[in-house]
């Protein structure tokens, strides 16, 4: 091991070496290509993209960028033709990564069984994702995808949580934000993601495990499953953004440093989840036993208990949907009401529909708004949709060319060839949405036909916009299942916070940094003030929006 250590010192050194000289070739070198202190873009036989170099690819570059990447691919995206570029990178495959909304279609859709996941995304994330939905290709995910689509198309499900949401604002969420107005000044300030985090893994692991972890709750103690998900999330993030693969390879086979770290807390998690199956199963079988009606639990692992599948199985499953469900709601919601407090038009617009559609209820009415209510609400479903435009939960998703292929525009993708579709990049692409593309605006969705996009039961959830154009939720026969559920999640949430609290940055110059994980953050938390909102005579009459007071 010490020589194979000292071995791999040497190379690491050797390489730095390489990478100085070549950042000093490019500084001093003129050519035909664009080329700025922030990227260069470079036309050639393989494509636009970075400027590579022989053996370590475009190494310098991305070292140079590691702090704005999001930046950086989106600059050069803008400037290639097609909005696709291809990038080389040290030890990895050849990577096509594009915002062109016909290529995005061509992927998911029109060449779908060519463009997997593939190995190399299953291998990042397969130690704590398992053999899950979202981490495996071919009959085992058709199998769990049918599945998974007849539980979410359940009517007890989206009954089940409706009724978990408002119990977790009623009991958590209101009480909290509602001390911190009370105390006010320093002492009433309140990271808003933070909350919106520990209530939307509550959500979910009520939804998913049937068990109330309590995350929300200032009386209970942090839970060590919630801590073991988000340490794991963050290094199988940086795995996945490594520049060099190899690395976090070596130090998993190794069992050192974060490796180590992330095995261990994988173990925390699976034996959590593991215990709550086999208590679950000896549950069932004293009622069976009993003659009793099993049918009383409604949550996901009950059901997929019901459907026979086997206890590893149902642990890769839930442990997926919990990675689904507790940061991208998350997440849009925090860049949402921040969005807000920099749009107070906006924010009015919003309050007035929701206060409307509690006057169309009655007067008298308290009980909460029904899934047609949110479905009505366009403007506050417009607010959301723009926000995930800018903001999407998920910046990037890859697959892995299982043959040669070429995209509509022209690109050639090589066996084994990772295909990226970059949603971050997508959303400020002026080619896709105008020359307003960079700014927050409501009119690009409230301007879209009423009947095509939010009135139908089985409205699109990106308001009637082509998934391929606006692929928040993937599109062709991945499409996010949960896609519903997550809207009326957030629809809820925002309801009961905005008819309550008046929420204020505490900076109001601070421009935050999107930060992108397995699901994007806000660098720094979303640190407010929380005021009660002053009652209008609508909101006096008018009851609770979440169904409580």
């Amino acid at each position: 091991m010490i020589c194979f250590m000292a071995w791999f010192v040497a190379a690491c050194c050797c390489l730095l070496m390489v990478m100085a000289v070549s950042s000093k070739r490019c500084r001093s070198s003129s050519s035909s290509s664009s080329c700025s202190s922030s990227s260069c873009v470079v036309s050639g036989g393989h494509g636009y993209g970075p400027r590579s170099y022989p053996v370590i690819g475009c190494l310098v570059a991305f070292y140079r960028n590691r702090r704005r990447l999001l930046d950086w691919y989106t600059e050069m995206l803008a400037a290639s033709p097609t909005q696709t570029i291809v990038v080389d990178r040290l030890g990895a495959r050849r990577t096509v990564v594009t915002a062109n909304p016909a290529n995005v279609e061509h992927i998911l859709k029109g060449n779908f069984g060519n463009y997997p996941k593939g190995k190399p995304f299953t291998d990042v994330l397969g130690d704590l994702l398992g053999m899950g939905i979202f981490n495996v290709d071919g009959e085992l995910w058709h199998a769990q995808r049918k599945l998974v689509s007849h539980e979410f198309s359940a009517r007890a499900l989206r009954e089940l949580e409706l009724t978990v949401l408002e119990a977790e604002a009623q009991d958590r969420l209101v009480p909290s934000l509602g001390a911190a107005a009370a105390r006010g000044g320093r002492d009433g300030i309140v990271d808003m993601q933070d909350v919106l985090r520990r209530f939307a893994f509550d959500v979910i692991c009520r939804v998913s495990l049937g068990v109330d972890p309590g995350c929300l709750d200032p009386a209970l103690p942090a839970p060590r499953l919630a801590a073991a998900f988000d340490t794991a999330a963050g290094i199988i993030a940086r795995r996945g953004a490594a520049p060099v693969a190899a690395v976090w390879k070596v130090k998993r086979a190794l069992d050192i440093g974060s490796e180590r770290r992330l095995r261990e807390e994988v173990k925390v998690i699976h034996e959590a989840v593991m215990g709550l199956i086999r208590s679950r199963r000896k549950e069932r079988a004293l009622v069976n036993g009993n003659g009793v009606d099993d049918g009383a639990r409604s949550d996901l692992l009950s059901r997929m208990i019901e459907c026979g599948y086997p206890d590893e199985a149902i642990r890769d499953m839930v442990i997926s949907f919990i990675m689904a469900g507790r940061d991208t709601t998350s997440s849009a919601l925090t860049w949402f009401f921040w969005l807000l407090m920099r749009h107070r038009d906006v924010e009015a617009e919003v309050l007035e529909e929701i206060e409307s559609a509690r006057r169309e209820r009655g007067a008298d009415e308290v009980e909460g708004f029904d899934l047609d209510d949110f479905r009505k609400m366009r403007v506050l479903h417009a607010a959301l949709c723009e926000t995930m435009r800018l903001y999407p939960p998920v910046a990037w998703d890859s697959k892995h060319a299982a043959e040669d292929d070429v995209l509509p525009d022209g690109t050639l993708v090589g066996r084994g060839d990772r295909v990226t579709y970059f949603q971050y990049g997508m959303g400020r692409m002026e080619p896709i949405w105008g020359a307003d593309a960079a700014e927050f605006s409501l009119d690009r969705w409230l301007s879209l036909p009423h009947d095509a996009s939010f009135a139908a039961p089985a409205a699109s959830a990106a308001a009637g916009v082509s998934p391929f154009k606006y692929p928040v939720f993937q599109g062709g026969p991945r499409t996010c299942l949960g896609k519903e559920m997550a809207f009326v999640q957030m629809k809820f949430v925002a309801s009961a916070v905005l008819r309550r609290f008046e929420l204020r940055p505490v900076d109001e110059s601070r421009t935050p940094l999107f930060l992108p994980l397995l699901t994007a953050h806000m660098a720094g938390g979303l640190n407010v003030t929380v005021r009660h909102r002053p009652k209008t005579a609508a909101t006096a009459s008018g009851g609770a929006a979440g169904g409580f007071n």
